[in-house]
């Protein structure tokens, strides 16, 4: 099989995902009901308690977190009623999704756990630094930031395992990573398509690529996980770390220059590692 350009292999994912042969990742469903209970207007906190805690994982991970200095109150928190009542059900619903995305970049074969691994460390170091610059956006929600920053390249997860079986990409990590940057942000659109996210989130995934975009003068999800993104590879031989961060509006969105460095910013290289530390 060979494929002579992106678009002949984004025609190849659809036609396996209409065969039925490819399958876009999923929310489980413990984050499918948080979620949907969080959208409804009259859920209590325990009965919003009561569906999180069939998770027994998830439970403990969601204490834990609570407890954790991002969000450490006088108190602590001692069980997940306690956890929805001080940190509020937008707050939870945000986390509980944060904490269930791990479990989709878990590789499906021996092979393809480095790349995993990589997509996975690379999503939290890019959320972490969202997370932090919502300090910069006070309009915008950090823990939602935390979120847009664990979706940015969530379309890279069908991607491996489709070429998992193709072995011009498979045999060629080189190919494999051009493969990867320059198609998942059409792949992540097909996932955000079929998930029940904010159209703010939605967006992130296919647009943070666009280094050009411009929604408005109001910074949103997409301009703060682009800022992150392009932070975190500096220095690196990423081929966006040839995009000339002046000409990018979100950085002037944020108040920031195009020469600044995040972590220098005060405050914001220890709330990028309180965070980093939620996802270990």
């Amino acid at each position: 099989m060979q494929f002579n350009s992106v678009q002949d292999f984004l025609n190849h994912v659809q036609q396996e995902l209409n065969a039925n042969r490819l399958v876009l990742p999923v929310l489980p469903d413990i984050a499918l009901k948080v979620r949907e209970a969080v959208a409804s207007e009259d859920v209590s906190a325990k009965e919003l308690a009561d569906i999180i805690v069939t998770d027994a994982a998830l439970s403990t991970r969601l204490i834990y977190v609570a407890n954790s200095p991002l969000y450490r109150g006088v108190t602590e928190i001692k069980n997940i009623q306690m956890a929805v009542s001080r940190l509020g059900h937008k707050i939870v619903g945000a986390l509980i999704t944060s904490l269930v995305m791990q479990q989709m970049f878990r590789p499906t074969s021996k092979l393809l756990e480095m790349h995993f691994r990589k997509t996975w460390e690379q999503s939290i170091n890019v959320s972490s630094i969202s997370r932090a610059l919502v300090a910069l956006a006070p309009h915008l929600n950090r823990d939602e930031a935390m979120l847009a920053g664990l979706i940015y390249q969530i379309g890279k997860l069908p991607i491996l395992t489709l070429v998992e079986n193709i072995p011009e990409f498979r045999d060629s990590p080189s190919r494999m990573d051009k493969l990867l940057e320059k198609a998942h942000p059409a792949i992540g659109k097909l996932i955000m398509d079929t998930w029940s996210f904010p159209e703010a989130l939605k967006l992130v995934p296919s647009q943070y690529v666009d280094f050009q975009r411009d929604s408005g003068a109001v910074a949103d999800y997409v301009d703060v996980v682009q800022v992150a993104f392009l932070q975190s590879i500096a220095g690196t031989d990423h081929p966006a770390c040839r995009v000339d961060c002046s000409t990018v509006p979100a950085f002037a969105k944020l108040g920031l220059t195009a020469d600044i460095e995040v972590l220098e910013i005060e405050g914001i290289s220890d709330e990028i590692e309180l965070t980093k530390s939620m996802f270990s």
